[in-house]
């Protein structure tokens, strides 16, 4: 990336970003490989951490993601992934899980799923605009919430990525 990148250049990088909904993720099962391909593909644009394939057996053991079956991955193994590796860097994986579980206990997982990136997605092509919460619909809030929540992380990376090549650290005097 180049040193004289601003925010409004991230801004529109973000504007571009697209994310699979359900029926755009594979509908057959994967190996491990080809979900860390898939999985950190999709995240690209969003310069999050890669995902490995520690991570995704860690997962699997703290029983935050189902188990593969005969070490293949289904599409409700991917969406897991690509929520909570969103959303690893600002909550523990135990909080991540119970709220999945929390947004799909009112809806279909599907459903949920694509509510969540259709939210993200609107948050990151409007950074700028405030989130709206509603008590008539405490899952979406916290879905849309959730999102901001990950927007917010986002913006805050990339403005300190953009301060420190900007100012450079004055000595304190002693």
């Amino acid at each position: 990336m180049a040193t004289n990148a601003t925010y409004a250049d991230w801004k529109k990088r973000m504007g571009k970003v697209i994310l699979p909904k359900w029926t755009e993720l594979p509908n057959f099962d994967l190996y491990m490989d080809q979900v860390l391909l898939l999985i950190n593909e999709t995240l690209q644009p969003l310069d999050v951490d890669p995902v490995t394939a520690a991570m995704i057996n860690n997962y699997v053991k703290h029983k935050v993601i189902l188990s593969p079956v005969k070490k293949k991955y289904q599409i409700m193994q991917l969406a897991d992934i690509i929520v909570i590796s969103l959303l690893k860097p600002i909550y523990p994986l135990d909080m991540i899980r119970e709220g999945i579980d929390q947004v799909t206990a009112t809806g279909y997982p599907k459903r949920a799923y694509d509510g969540f990136i259709t939210e993200l997605v609107d948050r990151l092509h409007h950074v700028d605009e405030p989130v709206a919460v509603s008590d008539q619909d405490l899952s979406g809030s916290l879905t849309s919430a959730a999102a901001q929540l990950i927007v917010d992380k986002l913006r805050t990376d990339e403005l300190m990525r953009l301060n420190q090549a900007h100012v450079k650290p004055k000595q304190i005097e002693k």
